[in-house]
């Protein structure tokens, strides 16, 4: 048991509304095995929505992440450069079991995908003509937005814990689905303007937050 999910623990036994706030009290992965299949079984279903993904592989089931935990680690991974699961499954085997722990979470990812995307290749330059396979194309398409706003959808509550507020939450999610959708800004300023002065905020609340004061023995 790690620091992390063990203070996570005694929160969850001394107070049971902050247990629900942290959606429930997870264990880590502890061997490279579980960190590796858990990360091919999310690659072998990422199929274009993998946020969606990933949210409902390592938290709902097997919650290596609270909501409020993987909204963190997501946003950091989101602005890295790289794949966003893989700089998630770097930063995950990484903080458990090190070097090797984020070495087995890339393979997990890597592994099986690169063995099924070289054998669609092959059959792709044979079939792409076909009208069934364009409109397959076309249908996962639909799907993989109805994937990401139903994981949207599910992750909006963990906002209300901000330290921000909300307000300042849907200010800047809409800023951001303006600047890119509407006004068609490159995301590197987008993400460089509205995610700089975002952390600059939250930073700021996060001062002049006041500190709570620990109990007595």
């Amino acid at each position: 048991m790690t620091p992390r999910s063990d203070a996570l623990n005694k929160l969850a036994a001394g107070n049971p509304a902050s247990a629900r706030g942290n959606e429930h009290v997870y264990a880590p992965p502890s061997t490279l095995w579980e960190i590796f299949w858990g990360f091919s079984m999310l690659s072998l279903q990422g199929f274009g929505g993998v946020m969606a993904v990933t949210q409902r592989e390592l938290v709902e089931r097997r919650r290596w992440f609270s909501r409020d935990g993987f909204l963190e680690d997501w946003a950091v991974a989101q602005v890295l450069p790289g794949p966003n699961v893989a700089n998630l499954g770097v930063l995950l085997g990484d903080r458990y079991l090190g070097l090797r722990g984020a070495l087995a979470a890339l393979l997990g990812l890597f592994l099986f995908p690169l063995v099924i995307i070289a054998l669609l290749a092959m059959a792709f330059t044979s079939f792409q003509h076909l009208p069934v396979v364009q409109g397959a194309l076309k249908g996962m398409g639909l799907v993989v937005v109805a994937l990401i706003l139903t994981t949207a959808l599910k992750l909006i509550p963990a906002l209300r814990t901000h330290v921000g507020g909300v307000s300042f939450c849907v200010m800047s999610a809409g800023a951001g689905f303006v600047a890119v959708a509407i006004l068609r800004f490159p995301l590197v300023w987008v993400l460089l303007v509205v995610g700089t002065l975002s952390c600059l905020w939250t930073y700021r609340c996060i001062v002049a937050a006041p500190v709570a004061e620990e109990p007595e023995p």
